[in-house]
């Protein structure tokens, strides 16, 4: 326990300590959100990866996971290296940083504003970000809370509060630099820690080999109720259809998330972009592959406990094979999930409080590209603008936090259906509207309010109804769908006016 507190000590201390370092750099709101666009390619990699991956991945998704495929699951966590990283700064990083510095877009409900010319599509896009990030935030709680409970017998409730005020003290003071420092120094520990905690757990059960052995001898659940052994040690697993959907969710999912797409926003230059996205893939491939194939030997740890409802506690999976660890490796997994999960945190809360402040409460009237701006403003008072709307984000950090909080206290599912539900509003409604706008100069405003309804309407409407499609399936249907809608709504609908999209595309 000495070992526990000494590290968790020094953990905090080193968090606390960025946050104030950073504070002078986040006194005006692009330094603030942004960290002034100057954030280079290591700790803009790191700050992608870490905000990627959380407790509700680690405890989540690869407990409930890797006991529905097997060690197949580590599909999903190939998915997120190549679909998820790779594939996503190809695509996305130099258009987003370019287009958006362009446009002096700050936030993704800023960007669909301008380049769509809509302050409505700005506002609707900033509620539905600000609603949806919430279930998120409260997944990403609830899995920290259940490990943290675990190794340090520290009752549920009081972990959740503990990693409330810790996000939002670092967080207030120093804004994006301080969390993309912070991103760099918990990555360090995520990569550390998953190599050694899958070395030490796979020795357990005697290697590699003789894990692999005990999973082939496991019989596979299969929807006929017949079973065949090796289902969970084969190379698709027993389920292949669920779990590309949940390979698709995860993955694709990112492109379409404001606190994803938002690194692309602060990185420094082209050649950064270059680095970071060879960075960010590794990174994937070790933190999110690791956990997934973790999390595939999650049978060999006995039955997890059952639920009042009479389901099993998926989220329970991973802390039990974690129990009889030496001590030294469970706060080794304790710091790794802190990690994880802190980041993470950090991520959501900027961008929901920044959005909720730049696209809901200041929405200040800006001049398309190439266009002269009407008057100006005095320096002072443009100074006292900024120093207010710095003041209501941080204020609305907090806000932010209580409303994940009372959630995580009295969690309504599992982890992976909070993130299920989450992901599949966000990246249904947005990701579409938004690669698209990169790329293609037809894309209508119609579109865009349509892929909206289409995101957050079938998300709302399938949890209304029970969830008769799976919630991790109905978000990956939701962003593919999306473009679908995007595409055909915009072939009949009428189309912006062509010397505004070229001014859009004039970078």
């Amino acid at each position: 326990m000495f070992i526990k507190i000494l590290l968790t000590i020094i953990f905090v201390t080193v968090m606390i300590g960025v946050g104030l370092y950073s504070r002078k750099q986040a006194a005006s709101v692009d330094g603030f959100v942004l960290g002034g666009r100057t954030v280079g390619p290591w700790l803009t990699a790191f700050a992608y990866g870490t905000s990627y991956f959380s407790a509700v991945v680690f405890v989540g998704y690869a407990g409930q996971f890797g006991w529905k495929y097997g060690l197949s699951s580590t599909w999903i966590g190939v998915g997120n290296a190549v679909i998820g990283s790779l594939l996503a700064w190809l695509v996305l990083g130099r258009r987003t940083k370019l287009m958006t510095q362009h446009i002096e877009s700050r936030t993704m409900p800023d960007f669909f504003g301008t380049r769509y010319q809509s302050q409505g599509l700005r506002v609707a896009a900033s509620i539905i970000a600000f609603v949806f990030l919430i279930p998120y935030t409260a997944g990403v709680y609830k899995g920290i809370s259940t490990l943290f409970e675990m190794g340090f017998c520290v009752p549920y409730e009081y972990c959740v509060i503990i990693m409330a005020i810790l996000t939002a003290v670092y967080v207030i003071l120093g804004g994006y630099k301080a969390t993309a420092m912070n991103d760099f120094i918990q990555g360090i520990i995520m990569l550390f820690g998953i190599i050694t905690v899958i070395a030490v757990v796979l020795n357990s059960q005697g290697g590699f080999t003789a894990a692999f052995e005990k999973m082939a001898s496991l019989p596979a659940d299969e929807p006929a109720g017949t079973t065949a052994n090796g289902g969970f040690a084969s190379l698709w697993g027993p389920d292949p259809w669920n779990l590309l959907g949940v390979v698709v969710l995860t993955s694709l999912g990112t492109w379409g998330l404001p606190q994803m797409v938002g690194k692309f926003y602060s990185i420094t230059d082209e050649g950064a972009i270059r680095r970071g996205t060879i960075i960010s893939t590794i990174f994937a491939f070790i933190v999110a592959g690791g956990c997934y194939f973790l999390g595939g030997f999650g049978r060999l740890f006995g039955t997890p406990p059952t639920l009042p409802n009479g389901r099993l506690d998926f989220d329970a999976i991973v802390p039990s094979m974690l129990t009889s660890l030496p001590d030294f490796i469970i706060a080794l997994v304790v710091l790794l999930v802190l990690s994880a999960s802190m980041s993470t945190l950090a991520s959501l809360v900027l961008t929901s409080s920044s959005t909720m402040t730049l696209d809901l409460i200041y929405r200040d009237k800006k001049s398309l590209p190439g266009e002269v701006e009407e008057g100006t403003i005095d320096d002072l008072v443009a100074e006292h603008v900024e120093h207010r709307k710095v003041v209501v984000m941080r204020v609305l950090i907090v806000f932010f936090i209580a409303i994940s909080l009372l959630i995580a206290l009295n969690p309504p599912t599992f982890i992976a259906q909070l993130m299920g539900i989450s992901w599949g509003a966000l990246a249904g409604a947005f990701l579409a509207p938004f690669m698209l706008g990169l790329y293609w100069r037809g894309v209508t405003t119609a579109s865009v309010w349509a892929c909206f309804a289409w995101g957050v309407g079938l998300t709302v409407v399938n949890m209304l109804l029970g969830n008769p499609i799976n919630p991790i399936n109905c978000g990956a249907i939701a962003m593919v769908g999306g473009f679908v809608v995007v595409w055909i709504v915009s072939l009949l609908t009428p189309k912006m006016k062509r010397e505004d999209v070229d001014r859009m595309f004039a970078w």
